[in-house]
């Protein structure tokens, strides 16, 4: 029986528990038409992703374009997918079985670039709205789990490390944002990225979040488990709390409560383009030239080609003091060595007589 929102809330304040138990869906989203992609990167084996699942209108910003979202389309590195305000659920199911959903009003990148400082890579970018994390499915692979060569004895220190998957410290986060990373986690979490409030609740399981204050992480890595709600508002300092805040549960968008099948399989060969709805303009890039510092270098050569574009050029000149990295890209002859002039011959070089 499908659980509505009043029911949740219930469980959630009246016994204090880890919210929000998901309950089978009344409904899933029809399929529609499958998308091959026009691509401007391709996604390997492990990273390939695709939409499944799309309850409103999304777009997808890739290479120079606009598209217009449907299900099935693949999604490839760097790819940007946004939906509006009166979208309910999409869904994205990557090939190693991690899961995600968005809300209203996001904005998420596939595989982001950073430069610098950050480190460490991350499988997707929040840079604002609502998102759900299932990685509970993810297939274990060399790199991120390693079995002992022999069975230990149950109950022992080294049997409860075996039953959990294991990775390596330089293995991708599973989000990244301004306000927070989500390195690790074991269950589903929801986290909301809005204006002047950052929150994550883990649902199931444990994570591992890393508070950021856009370009500098913020104290250490704390573990939350199941129940607890991590929230920052504004400029005061954070706080994590036993359960989640009232407006936080109110607003929640009501696709994340249900318990959706994974439904890849059924597009696996049957893609097909998606819709072009116009050329990007500098409107389309601008939160994304005006994010986080390493961000904003590592994306440097995606948005290179169409920032050289007279339209999308003279907007990004109009606005060079909140990006002014990009001064020297679109105006190198402002950096050309100056002329040396023989000695004798005037000009900046030689003293005039």
């Amino acid at each position: 029986m499908h659980h509505t929102l009043l029911t949740r809330l219930s469980l959630v304040f009246a016994l204090v528990l880890a919210g929000f138990a998901p309950g089978p869906a009344s409904a899933q989203a029809k399929p529609g038409p499958s998308d091959a992609r026009a691509a401007h990167g391709t996604a390997n084996a492990a990273s390939a992703a695709t939409l499944t699942i799309l309850d409103g209108a999304a777009s997808l910003l890739r290479g120079e374009q606009r598209l217009q979202l449907v299900e099935g389309v693949r999604l490839a590195p760097l790819d940007i997918v946004e939906t509006g305000k009166d979208s309910r659920l999409l869904r994205i199911e990557f090939a190693d079985g991690l899961a995600l959903s968005l809300g209203p009003e996001s904005s998420l990148m596939i595989e982001p670039r950073f430069a610098g400082e950050r480190g460490r890579a991350a499988r997707v970018y929040l840079l604002r709205g609502w998102v759900k994390l299932n990685p509970l499915a993810i297939t274990p692979t060399a790199a991120t789990a390693a079995a002992p060569p022999t069975a230990p004895p149950p109950g022992s220190p080294a049997a409860a490390q075996r039953a959990t998957p294991r990775t390596t410290d330089n293995a991708p986060a599973l989000l990244a944002s301004p306000a927070f990373d989500i390195q690790r986690a074991s269950g589903s979490v929801v986290a909301s990225l809005l204006p002047g409030a950052a929150r994550v609740f883990v649902e199931t399981g444990e994570t591992t979040l890393q508070e950021r204050d856009v370009d500098n992480p913020v104290g250490t890595v704390q573990t939350l488990r199941a129940g607890q709600f991590f929230a920052r508002q504004g400029a005061a300092k954070s706080a994590v709390s036993g359960r989640p805040a009232p407006d936080f549960v109110q607003t929640l968008p009501r696709g994340f409560l249900d318990t959706l099948p994974a439904r890849a399989a059924r597009f696996k060969d049957r893609p097909v383009e998606a819709k072009p709805q116009g050329e990007l303009a500098y409107v389309d890039l601008q939160d994304w030239l005006l994010t986080e510092a390493s961000l904003r270098r590592g994306l440097m050569p995606r948005w290179t080609p169409l920032l050289r574009k007279p339209a999308l050029r003279s907007a990004a000149a109009a606005n060079m003091a909140r990006h002014p990295e990009w001064d020297r890209v679109l105006f190198p002859e402002k950096y050309l060595p100056k002329p040396a002039y023989p000695a004798g011959a005037g000009g900046n070089g030689g003293a005039s007589r």
